[in-house]
């Protein structure tokens, strides 16, 4: 069966065909780091972590990019005097880092920050304005915006005209020609930071969001890539603006648009703007992570999910079964081994040419159907534990060839929570030495030398060497 994906952009399914078999390609839209994360943002992330799981079973290698926005109005207004915009920013990606991977969540081919790559968004506004899509606000702000008429496919993604879509409000509107044009870059204002900015053949200033993506996608992938990813609140204008101002720079850019489901509070979309969100890091304290990763694979990806007390406990019995035929299984496993090879049986031993049922590669294929796959993965786990139940070892081994083979793909299985545990803690390690790294930083900057020494010692006390270099400190387990 062929891999069939929903496109947005379409507005139906499609067959899945790679531009290089041998290496799919897959751009998703990261965090915004001005906060920590809620469980939506797990929830979209999960999603794409089972798609791209899929797709290096069914390819063999994905070339996965996931960004990281570091510098965002709202980051720079979460800043205070004692943790600057960055310090905030890269606190956060941590928070982000260790949620992901504390629910088994594969790290990233790249996961590049905007702010690494603003030459890049500076050139592709460059060409923008080269090529009559973009201008310079002409009220001296520095200002740069893209002129949406100009590009006749502008509303592609969502379907809508340029008169049927509100104003942009991502900058000062008295420099647009149009209301719904929106930023390429943001002039600098003085009430900003001066290290929030950037030099620009339009004024000091910096990139608006749209820009950061089409640049940073371009730049690990290619000017023209298999799949866009993010969750359904950005297709507007996010994907919209993306998908506009790399075509009108004449780039292919993304051949399928996927979005994910939201997480609902009582039909509300669970965000930290209406407040009504809860804390990554809550969840995960109160209970197993792969209980967690579970419950938010449980539901079809594009489906909303409300997630309730009982979405734990059921996920928790349903995982549980899964896991004690497992172990239940493998215990027989190990004695039919002993027994062949007691009796010298070689030719008893079970071939296994197929571990994946063919119908939760169906499942899978038909638009990454998680929850009919999991219906496979039990009724798998049913006919094994009748097996046991009915001594037929031979069956009873297949059912568990079968399951391992399903959930490691799935990544519910105690190998992928086991390596999850493990990126959380470095994860976890790395965000607290680099609080402390930036608090040492800081002492010396205000020339405050005790504070500084006993930070430095207080590292060096936990068996960690600091370096300090041109680009910044960095450190290591000492020894």
């Amino acid at each position: 069966m062929t891999l069939r994906l929903y496109d947005t952009r379409a507005q139906q399914l499609r067959d899945f065909v790679p531009l290089d078999p041998e290496n799919v390609t897959m751009y998703v839209c990261g965090p915004t780091v001005q906060s920590g994360p809620h469980i939506g943002h797990v929830r979209a992330a999960l999603s794409f972590d089972l798609l791209r799981r899929w797709l290096a079973h069914r390819f063999g290698r994905v070339t996965f990019v996931r960004n990281v926005t570091d510098i965002d109005d709202k980051v720079l207004a979460g800043a205070t005097a004692s943790e600057p915009w960055w310090a905030l920013a890269y606190r956060m990606e941590q928070q982000f880092t260790a949620a992901y991977a504390g629910v088994g969540i594969l790290a990233p081919t790249y996961e590049p920050r905007a702010t690494a790559s603003v030459p890049q968004m500076q050139e592709l506004i460059e060409t923008l304005i080269g090529r009559g899509h973009a201008y310079a606000a002409p009220d001296g702000s520095g200002d740069v915006y893209f002129d949406v008429r100009s590009w006749s496919q502008y509303g592609a993604l969502t379907h809508q005209s340029v008169d049927a879509m509100e104003a942009a409000e991502d900058a000062d509107p008295r420099g647009k020609r149009n209301p719904q044009d929106f930023a390429l870059w943001k002039g600098s204002k003085p009430d900003e930071p001066a290290d929030a900015m950037w030099s620009s053949p339009w004024g000091a200033g910096r990139p608006g969001w749209h820009i950061e993506c089409s640049a940073m996608a371009r730049r690990y992938l290619g000017s023209e890539f298999d799949i866009h990813g993010g969750g359904l609140d950005l297709r507007f204008p996010h994907h919209e603006n993306e998908l506009a101002q790399s075509t009108a720079a004449g780039e292919g850019f993304a051949q399928y648009w996927v979005h994910n489901g939201l997480v609902t509070v009582d039909g509300q979309k669970m965000s930290k703007s209406l407040g009504n969100f809860t804390l990554a890091a809550d969840v995960l304290a109160a209970h197993d992570p792969l209980v967690v990763r579970y419950a938010l694979a449980a539901a079809h990806y594009r489906s909303s999910l409300d997630l309730t007390e009982s979405s734990w406990a059921e996920a928790e019995a349903a995982l549980g079964r899964i896991h004690s035929f497992v172990e239940r299984a493998g215990r027989a496993a190990e004695r039919n081994e002993m027994r062949r090879r007691g009796r010298d049986l070689d030719d008893e031993a079970v071939e296994y040419i197929s571990l994946i049922p063919g119908e939760f590669a169906e499942a899978m294929d038909d638009d990454l159907g998680v929850p009919q796959a999991l219906a496979v993965v039990h009724d798998r786990v049913r006919r094994g534990n009748q097996a046991l139940d009915h001594g037929d070892d031979a069956a009873a081994e297949r059912a568990l060839h079968e399951v391992r083979e399903m959930i490691q793909v799935l990544g519910l299985d105690a190998a992928s929570a086991a390596s999850g545990d493990a990126d959380a803690e470095a994860s976890a390690l790395d965000a607290l030495v680099q609080t402390m790294i930036t608090q040492r930083a800081q002492a010396r900057a205000d020339k405050d030398w005790a504070t500084a020494d006993r930070i430095r010692d207080a590292i060096a006390a936990a068996g960690i060497a600091l370096e300090d270099t041109a680009d910044g400190t960095h450190w290591s387990i000492d020894g």
